[in-house]
This record gives structure tokens, C-alpha cells and sequence, in this order.
């Protein structure tokens, strides 16, 4: 479902300039990630994303919450982080951690100024994709999880098992 993921975006941008953008986008709130995540800043593996500018980077960074479905990403117009309020409140807590380090990984790449939704590529083979979840699982297996939970973290409903297994071999997890 690669073009499902590359599509979702685009369109979410497109509609955000047509006058229904207040309809859809209704109870979308914007704050700090402060606000949501407090003292991640402090985190080795936060602090691993930034160097030493990782509080002015975090105090700037900015989170929509939607009440869309879906989980979160890195609004590529404007660098902003993009949770699903559904998910946070409801999410597996391990796998809300591990995917704000991925999508801080993004935040980063944003800033250096790369594509994030390059569509020559896969999205498992996009490299800002497997850089993100090479650091993600190096934090996954630091605070102790098996390669079979790294492997339920890593299976979404967008890719196929093929694409799950090429990434996890990108990312040096062995999934059955």
C-alpha cells in the first residue's frame, strides 16, 4: 500500500488550502511538545536526534492534535508533529514511545532539509524511512524488546509481508 501512504499527505495538504480545510481540520489543536511529552529532552535517545540543540528544538516543535484516525507523522509543509488523539490516548504506550522517537527522527530530517515523502522509493526502502527505524530499533532493543515485539511494532497495515521483511532485514531484526 505504498501509494496509499504517499497519497495521504498530498491530499491532506491540497485539502488544507481549499475552504473545507476549517471543516476537516476542526478540533485540531496546535501546542508545544512540551505540553505532551514532558522531559524528553532529557532522554538519551532524544538527545541522540539533536546533540545539544535538543531543548530549543523541542521547545519550538510544535504538535497537531487530530482526531483522525492514523497515528502520527511530520506535517512536511511545516515540520510539525502530527498525532492522532485517538492513538495517544489509546495507543500501546511502548509503541507511542518508540514512534515519537521515529518521528522525532523525521523532525530532525526536516530541518536538515531532506524529502520525507520521496516517492522514487518504497516506503520501506525510502531512506529517511529506514534511517528512522534503524535509530528507532537501536531503542527498541536498548530498553529490552524481543525481535518478535520489534517485529509487532514494526507490522502496519500498509505494508505487505514482504515489505515487513525487507525492512526488518534493512533494520537488523529477524521477524517470522
Amino acid at each position: 500500500m505504498d501509494w496509499l501512504e504517499y497519497l495521504l499527505p498530498k491530499i491532506l495538504r491540497l485539502l488544507r488550502r481549499l475552504p473545507l480545510n476549517r471543516i476537516l481540520f476542526l478540533g485540531r489543536s496546535t501546542r508545544s511538545f512540551a505540553d505532551y511529552f514532558k522531559d524528553f529532552g532529557k532522554l538519551e535517545a532524544v538527545r541522540g536526534i539533536f546533540g545539544e540543540r535538543t531543548e530549543e528544538v523541542l521547545q519550538n516543535l510544535k504538535v497537531d492534535l487530530t482526531w483522525f484516525g492514523g497515528y502520527m507523522y511530520v506535517d512536511s509543509s511545516n515540520g510539525h508533529l502530527v498525532i492522532s488523539a485517538p492513538y495517544l490516548n489509546s495507543g500501546d504506550k511502548v509503541d507511542i514511545y518508540l514512534d515519537v522517537i521515529h518521528e522525532l527522527c523525521h523532525v530532525r530530517q526536516f530541518m536538515e532539509g531532506k524529502a520525507l515523502f520521496d516517492s522514487r522509493y518504497s516506503y520501506v526502502e525510502r531512506p529517511t524511512e529506514v534511517e528512522a527505524y534503524r535509530y528507532t530499533i537501536q531503542e527498541a532493543k536498548r530498553i529490552g524488546l524481543s525481535d518478535e515485539r520489534i517485529c509487532e511494532y514494526l507490522r502496519t497495515e500498509w505494508m505487505s509481508y514482504g515489505d515487513l521483511k525487507r525492512l526488518a532485514k534493512a533494520v537488523n531484526v529477524t521477524c517470522q
